[in-house]
């Protein structure tokens, strides 16, 4: 029964971690119909800022640091990578959001010199509390409850703002918002921004849990996130909240079995399979392409 626990309890909070980087790509993909391949290196710089900011600045100053640095980068990574090619056709964006991964990648190395970094361990969530009587870091706890809260925040955002609403009309139709006189650029900059903001936080958490960081170490976690937001139905935040939750209970069960091998292949096989069944994933709408 405590095993169980204790992978539920791994589970539920790998699962918010994803759902924090899933959001980031369900909601550009929803504006932009791009898929932001760099999403998960960003994730990775914030937390090597992290590692350099702690060595010389208090932790208090370093967290909201890290998190304003992180909401530059995702800036000015969509002014000077995907901005210039609006016009351009899909294939010309995608190529340059995976040009900006290896690029993000590649500083990691050089700065890094490709040997692991330890995350700095934070006061409060990096302390060791028992549940039932299984032991586990107040991060697990944390997470889940964290998680609701800026799901819960971000839903006011876009519902009940008029930045929120901007985006809901640019997701609907980007050339009738552009030609009704809404400011697409701007538009677009909030979401990359959000999402930004979001992988910060969730960087925080994943590695307070796994607290060594390698230049690859958003490869798997944002490709993960990528999944579960397919998953649950790539443009819906419910659905990418609820398609992490799903992805992170069943890596963790895998894990924790003889199958453990098999964990990654799983994920992807689980992605197959609702995209045999259900194409537009568990909460997606179908699009039918006006003629």
């Amino acid at each position: 029964m405590q095993y169980a626990i204790s992978i539920l309890l791994s589970g539920v909070s790998l699962g918010g971690q994803y759902a924090l980087i899933a959001i980031g790509y369900t909601m550009v993909y929803g504006i932009l119909r791009l898929i932001n391949f760099a999403h998960g290196d960003v994730f990775m710089v914030a937390g090597l800022m992290m590692v350099y900011l702690t060595a010389s600045l208090p932790l208090a100053a370093s967290i909201p640091l890290v998190l304003i640095l992180t909401v530059l980068l995702g800036f000015i990574i969509e002014r000077a990578a995907y901005k210039p090619l609006r016009e351009a056709p899909r294939m010309s964006v995608m190529i340059s959001a995976i040009g900006v991964s290896y690029l993000l990648q590649n500083l990691a190395t050089y700065v890094t010199g490709g040997l692991p970094k330890m995350y700095p361990e934070i006061p409060g969530i990096s302390n060791t509390i028992t549940i039932a009587g299984v032991p586990t870091k107040v991060v697990t706890v944390v997470t889940p409850v964290l998680v609701l809260v800026l799901v819960l925040a971000l839903t006011q955002l876009i519902h009940h703002t008029k930045v929120g609403m901007a985006m809901r009309a640019v997701a609907k139709d980007f050339e009738t918002a552009q030609l009704m006189g809404i400011k697409i650029n701007a538009v677009i900059s909030v979401t990359f921004i959000i999402g930004s903001f979001l992988a910060a936080v969730g960087s925080v958490l994943y590695f307070t849990n796994y607290q060594s960081i390698v230049p690859l170490s958003g490869a798997l976690p944002g490709l993960r996130a990528f999944v579960a937001a397919v998953f649950g139905g790539i443009g819906s935040i419910p659905g990418a909240v609820v398609g992490a939750f799903i992805i992170g209970i069943s890596e963790s069960v895998i894990k924790g079995s003889s199958w453990s091998i098999f964990s990654d292949a799983f994920t992807f096989a689980l992605l197959i399979i609702i995209l045999v069944v259900k194409p537009t994933g568990l909460f997606g709408e179908k699009v039918t392409d006006k003629v």
